[in-house]
């Protein structure tokens, strides 16, 4: 982590705006959860153009997710599965519709905001992990610490902890081209739980792995939930689907109940 330290270090130019930065993800912070609906999304619509062709992916659709809830939304390729994570993430806004998320309504907010929402309150695991390619495993992990102005021995130690809890230990200093697919997935939920967020979306987390890997992101998610996240997952895998409280699939832009 010392390469860690030194760009925290080299950065006390910025200090006044990563300190209001910390101050914003404070306020964000959402420590007492007073509702049982962690995701409320309302006629959601999401339409993109191709060339001169509109292309709706989202077609109305409405979801509710409790709190503690395990969701698995599963989907033919190009259903939207994944439109639908990044809406909820904030990382993608419908274009009619709205989503709340922890009482906050995520498609009238601005970046700013979804910036800092999203860095305390959710987790992301990408299907293609999305690592940053010149950062260590140790540096991929304490970035989102970092990045709210964490303390360095903070980061140090929540780094390890997570780093041993997805076995990775003896590879926290490898880059992410020097990892297998399975160890790039495990650093990819470490990451996602740095800022140890109520909410976790996870897109397809095994559609790349073989069995005995993918067994493991099984335990994990097991794990998670017993943990008490709230936990939305796109996929089609089976032993992650015997973990669902509610089971959905999209079909033609709308999320059916597949125990209805």
């Amino acid at each position: 982590m010392e390469r860690l330290a030194e760009t925290k270090a080299s950065r006390k130019g910025e200090d006044p705006e990563k300190g209001q930065r910390k101050l914003r993800i404070e306020e964000l912070k959402l420590t007492e959860k007073s509702h049982e609906e962690v995701i409320l999304g309302s006629l959601l619509c999401k339409v993109y153009l191709a060339g001169d062709v509109e292309v709706e992916v989202l077609r109305g659709t409405n979801l509710i997710v409790e709190k503690g809830e395990f969701t698995v939304v599963s989907g033919a390729s190009g259903s939207g599965k994944t439109t639908l994570l990044n809406i909820i993430g904030g990382i993608d806004k419908p274009t009619s519709g709205k989503v709340v998320v922890f009482g906050e309504d995520l498609s009238v907010e601005d970046e700013d905001f979804l910036a800092a929402f999203r860095c305390s309150n959710i987790g992301f695991v990408f299907q293609s992990y999305n690592l940053v390619s010149t950062l260590t495993v140790a540096e991929n992990v304490g970035f989102p610490m970092e990045w709210i102005g964490r303390p360095v021995d903070h980061i140090e130690k929540r780094v390890q902890e997570l780093i041993a809890m997805v076995g990775l230990s003896s590879r926290s200093e490898h880059f992410p081209f020097q990892l297998s697919g399975g160890e790039q997935q495990r650093v990819a939920f470490a990451r996602a739980l740095a800022n140890n967020p109520p909410l976790l979306l996870v897109d397809e987390p095994t559609g790349n792995l073989d069995r005995k890997t993918s067994s493991k992101i099984i335990d994990m998610l097991q794990m998670l939930k017993d943990d008490g996240k709230t936990i939305v997952v796109a996929t089609h895998d089976e032993g992650i689907l015997k973990l669902a409280d509610q089971k959905l699939c999209l079909e033609e832009g709308k999320l059916v109940n597949l125990d209805d």
